[in-house]
């Protein structure tokens, strides 16, 4: 087994050398029976915008600070030890800026085998050990929790995660081998797999507790105070922690590598085999149900390394730097002071769509939205669907009683446009048919006043057109969702010729405003998500008219970890969505588009995936199957990717040329935000750079140096 002892950390810190330093702070804390608690707190100095990370530096003041206290509890000076961070944050983990720039393997498994050596040693004091999760404890912040003996959590803490997953890594300073090990293996599986998969899901304190990855839970007006009697109590004896979700024997037994398997195919059909990050950490995790801790952090240690100079991190740090930082500074906005106040909405349909677009409006800007349709009847419907889903919001305890009953007061239904009048922003959500959009708009335009803005959520149509009979064109934005609309970040934010600077302010505000992340393009067709997946799906479909099976398409485009395959993606959106979308792409760009004949025989029919009553998919349907056949020219799995990488790279290329958006970085942020393009690629471009397209299209790469792992 590695003795840690006996490595070379200092080198370590000579690569960072800018680090922003987490100081461990230490002062004595009187308890009962004449005892004394150290408490260690994490703290970098800065404010709360700046967590406390974990770097080389850090991590070896840390392990000094705990020797000193072990050496004090061997003299008898202190009785238990406890760590706390600064206000509101434990530790976001590593700063994943110098993990980025780790030079080679062996400086990767150093990093890896410094965070055991340094966090290890809180289960190694002599003396019982706590950590009190004060607030934010991501990654190695939520590793630190794990290797002392007891933790305490405090009722608002706004995030606890292991994260690592999602950005190419595992949970790598012993998270992999301690969380099952202390919860279970199914509750570790949720934190460690589940939730980073779910758009990075993060537990609060109630979670935590739930799980058993705290012992006790305080409100935070006296966390810290409250946190010390509860250690005081568990040191003198008077308190006894059960942990009814440890594992025993049975759970070793029988359900651990079941619940692996299950977690296993889970990955598999969610997000194919592509991403190597999940499919470690469940080998690391199947791994901890037997053998030493030292053993499990020997393994992480090397599969960490492993990890850490591959591509896929390189990606997925660009894709987070993309999602954390460009997201939040859109290229393109105007000045937010030049906004116009929003006080009321208008929504314009009262189908699915629109009732979507009404609960998300009212939830975030809690101000009155009233909703319109062509009958009453229609209305209601919309209305009670609103009011059904803030009920389930307070059922599932997100939302309060008085709550609910506010945001249900603040919805209205009319069919009379007029009571639109004092709306400041309206947003349309009917019919994706270019003349219906416009006469909606020219109508409720004799209503509202010269200052509202109007707002269209059209996927494919043209923004400008359909303010064809608008008096005031230059207040319409696109505002272009993605379905569902309360889960998917991304808003495509569409400037017309015609839109003033006041206008797409407001826009991108409320954007903000809604918590989700707004991209700014050009009025082209189908923007940028929508075009892209029309060059994916037009690829599939000139395949299978080929006579190319679906099956043989889907795996073909596997290899681009989409979340979906084409065939689930046509089911998701709709047969003849699929088909209308191809065809706007194809009556714009017919040299580059693709339009299928077969697509709308069977949009006709109605289906494509045969599914059992709970919509679970069988398969290909057998009629839609026999629709399609008659094709003379099957393509390789091989040749149908090649041709996708290289249209994708000269759509992308094109629309960088015209001015769709500002850079390349734009095209990434929205289809990892709009289309669920994975982290661990980075994003489409840098993907097309790594797999040869962009030189085979147009003789150079979208990035200077390419995004790459440093391999060696």
């Amino acid at each position: 087994m590695t003795d840690y002892t006996k490595i070379d950390f200092d080198s370590l810190a000579a690569l960072s050398d800018d680090e922003v330093v987490t100081h461990s702070f230490v002062r004595d804390v009187p308890i009962s029976g004449g005892k004394t608690l150290a408490l260690v707190t994490l703290d970098n100095g800065r404010d709360h915008t700046r967590p406390n990370t974990l770097g080389p530096v850090s991590l070896l003041e840390y392990a000094k600070t705990l020797d000193e206290l072990k050496a004090r509890a061997a003299a008898g000076e202190i009785h238990a030890v406890a760590i706390t961070g600064k206000p509101f944050i434990l530790a976001a983990g590593a700063d994943l800026s110098k993990v980025a720039e780790i030079p080679d393997r062996e400086t990767a498994r150093k990093m890896g085998q410094l965070g055991h050596f340094a966090l290890g040693k809180a289960s190694e004091l002599g003396v019982p050990s706590f950590v009190f999760i004060n607030g934010l404890a991501l990654g190695g912040g939520l590793e630190i929790a794990l290797n002392a003996d007891y933790r305490t959590v405090d009722a608002s803490v706004p995030a606890v995660a292991l994260p690592e997953v999602f950005l190419g890594l595992i949970p790598g300073w012993g998270g992999a081998y301690l969380l099952p090990n202390l919860i279970g293996i199914e509750n570790a599986l949720k934190v460690v797999i589940e939730n980073p998969l779910k758009q990075n899901r993060t537990m609060k304190a109630d979670d935590v507790m739930e799980l058993g990855i705290a012992d006790a839970k305080f409100d935070s007006v006296a966390f810290l105070e409250d946190s010390i009697k509860w250690a005081d109590g568990v040191v003198s004896g008077r308190i006894k922690v059960k942990r009814p979700n440890e594992p025993g024997k049975v759970e070793r037994l029988v359900k651990w590598d079941a619940a692996i398997a299950i977690a296993t195919k889970m990955l598999k059909s969610r997000i194919g085999s592509i991403p190597k990050s999940p499919y470690a950490a469940l080998e690391l995790m199947k791994a901890a149900k037997s053998g030493t801790k030292a053993e499990a952090f020997e393994r992480e240690d090397e599969v960490l390394s492993e990890l850490i100079v591959g591509d896929q991190l390189q990606a997925s740090i660009y894709a987070f730097n993309l999602v954390q930082k460009r997201a939040k500074r859109p290229a393109g906005a105007p000045d937010k002071a030049i906004a116009k106040k929003v006080t009321k909405v208008g929504v314009l349909g009262a189908g699915y769509m629109a009732s979507q677009l009404a609960l998300l409006f009212v939830r975030r800007l809690r101000v009155p939205v009233v909703i319109t349709d062509i009958d009453q009847a229609r209305v209601d419907k919309g209305v009670a669907y609103i009011a059904e889903e803030i009920d389930k919001l307070l059922e599932k305890g997100r939302i309060s009683p008085d709550e609910a009953n506010r945001l249900k007061a603040l919805v209205t239904g009319t069919t009379d446009k007029a009571d639109f009048a004092d709306c400041d922003w309206v947003i349309e959500a009917v019919f994706e048919e270019l003349e219906i959009k416009q006469n909606v708009f020219a109508e409720v335009e004799q209503f509202i006043s010269p200052e509202a803005v109007l707002a269209t959520n059209t996927s494919s149509l043209s923004v400008e057109q359909i303010g064809a009979k608008l008096a005031h064109p230059e207040r319409l934005v696109g505002f272009h969702f993605f379905t569902p609309v309360a889960v998917m970040p991304l808003i495509e934010v569409v400037k017309t010729p015609h839109t003033d600077e006041a206008t797409l302010s407001t826009a991108m505000v409320t954007a903000k405003n809604l918590r989700k992340n707004a991209v700014i393009t050009a009025d082209t067709p189908g923007f940028v998500v929508n075009r892209l997946l029309a060059v994916l799906l037009g690829e599939a479909m000139r395949a299978v008219d080929e006579g190319t099976s679906f099956q043989t398409v889907d795996e073909a485009i596997a290899p681009l970890g989409l979340p979906m395959a084409p065939s689930a993606l046509l089911d998701l959106v709709g047969l003849k969505v699929g088909a209308h979308v191809l065809d706007t792409h194809h009556a714009a760009f017919p040299d580059r588009f693709y339009r299928s004949e077969n697509l709308h025989k069977l949009a006709d029919y109605g289906k494509l995936l045969d599914k059992d009553d709970k919509g679970k998919v069988k398969g290909f349907d057998k009629g839609a199957l026999k629709l399609v056949a008659g094709g003379k020219n099957p393509r390789s799995a091989g040749d149908i990717l090649v041709a996708l990488q290289d249209g994708l790279a000269r759509e992308v290329r094109l629309m960088l040329d015209g001015g769709v958006v500002a850079a390349a970085e734009d095209i990434d942020l929205c289809m990892v935000l709009g289309a669920g393009f994975p982290f661990q690629m980075g994003g489409l471009t840098p993907y097309l750079d790594r797999v040869g397209a962009s030189e085979r299209v147009f003789g150079d790469t979208f990035h200077h140096p390419t995004i790459t792992g440093v391999g060696a």
